[in-house]
């Protein structure tokens, strides 16, 4: 074991966080260019790019729960979760290198549709997603203490992953969605397989026990999932068919296809920007405050009201890239609560020591709604006006502010545990 492992060092802390940031930059590259690649480069209808974001939730549904069960209960290579962290980080970084270059797959495939292509593309970079992503923030688990170890275990996580999700979109912006994914490769490989090679995991975990079984709140688990669903399906609605709202409605009118396509791709990596640099600052600095004084509940439930009311400003009033920023930033707010209260909320509610398994089926309350979203793209192939994409998703926020409001806190004034709980 490494000294600094020993001691719990910062420099620990930040090392255990590389797993989780590699997996949330893979999620960040697919965010930032996938629908933009689809559309401006494989020219693919608004519908035909849900399709291929639907692969996505499919890879979900098997990968984290079945992932995480195993995790828990297998041990090889010399570890319980370094396995999945090293196959679904190798994995994601070749997926992420065919991204541009599935015109080149479909050539030695030998397939001419490259709808297909596209679809096992995202499906084996979702899977391998998704088979990483739970072994990395179940390994921060297993190898700190109950107290504040742990909680400073996942607020290096959520700090790291949040700043690296930042750079991804920068770069996207800045320089362009192809420096994105060169860089994102080597990245990925890097924070994937060097981290938990140095890290070592303890070979026991605490046994289940009929008492700590018990113990897991059923009635207030399936509240939580159903108001988590409605904030993803809102949250993956507009990750998917954004490019379709800002070329509408921000793109300058009458630039020509090249202009519009680098324009549309440099809108929504600003966009996405804004919205991560709120997302990864406020959980510590104001939501920590926020939920010792109101608790996680009620304060998860404003953020998401607020990021409702910011979709709807964003369907009635932007209208060029500056006022986007702008809401964008307002929607960060509600970003800032997805991904760290639910999974704080959540964890208080189970059995720890089949965490990952827990940590699968809650992931279910994220893939089932964004498999659902592809109706969304049907809708908006079809409707002249594409702001019904914000009003779809500010309807179903604001269906889940008020669900959460029927999920009890397990303490009444408890503190935050930010966590990287956005997921496939």
């Amino acid at each position: 074991m490494l000294d600094m492992q020993r001691r719990l060092s910062n420099a620990f802390y930040a090392l255990s966080s590389l797993p989780a940031t590699a997996m949330g930059f893979a999620l960040c590259i697919q965010i930032s260019a996938l629908s933009w690649l689809l559309s401006t480069k494989y020219h693919l209808d608004i519908h035909e790019i849900g399709i291929v974001w639907a692969a996505g939730p499919l890879a979900g549904i098997l990968g984290q729960v079945i992932i995480g069960f195993i995790s828990d209960k297998t041990w090889f290579w010399g570890g319980r979760r370094r396995p999945f962290i090293l196959i679904g980080g190798v994995l994601a970084a070749l997926s992420v290198f065919l991204l541009p270059r599935i015109e080149v797959v479909a050539d030695l495939l030998g397939i001419g549709n490259l709808l297909v292509v596209a679809v096992i593309i995202a499906l084996t970079l979702d899977l391998s997603i998704n088979v990483g992503f739970n072994p990395t923030r179940s390994l921060i688990a297993d190898v700190t203490p109950d107290g504040d170890a742990r909680t400073r275990g996942y607020t290096w996580m959520q700090t790291i992953s949040g700043f690296w999700g930042v750079m991804a979109y920068l770069i996207g912006a800045f320089i362009d969605n192809y420096t994105l994914i060169s860089v994102g490769v080597l990245l990925i490989l890097v924070f994937s397989i060097l981290p938990v090679l140095l890290i070592e995991e303890p070979r026991e975990i605490a046994p289940v026990s009929k008492e700590a079984a018990s113990a897991t709140d059923w009635p207030q688990l399936w509240r939580l999932w159903a108001a988590h669903a409605f904030t993803w399906f809102g949250v993956q609605a507009m990750f998917v068919y954004i490019i379709s709202f800002i070329q509408q409605h921000v793109v300058t009118p009458g630039a020509g296809a090249e202009q519009a396509a680098a324009q549309s791709g440099h809108v929504i990596a600003i966009s996405f920007a804004v919205m991560n640099v709120v997302g990864f600052l406020l959980p510590a600095l104001v939501l920590a405050p926020l939920v010792t004084r109101f608790g996680r509940v009620r304060t998860q439930a404003a953020c998401i009201g607020i990021m409702a009311l910011a979709y709807f400003a964003i369907a009635l009033f932007a209208r060029s890239p500056g006022v986007l920023y702008v809401l964008m930033a307002v929607v960060g707010i509600g970003w800032a609560a997805v991904v760290s209260l639910p999974f704080a909320i959540m964890s208080e509610k189970v059995d720890k020591s089949r965490m990952g398994y827990f940590m699968g089926l809650f992931n279910l309350s994220v893939v089932l709604p964004q498999l659902a979203t592809t109706v969304v793209g049907f809708a908006l192939n079809t409707a002249a006006d594409k702001s019904l994409l914000f009003l779809i998703c500010g309807g179903c926020l604001a269906v889940s502010s008020a669900l959460w409001l029927l999920v009890r806190d397990s303490k009444a004034a408890p503190a935050a545990t930010p966590a990287f709980a956005a997921s496939h």
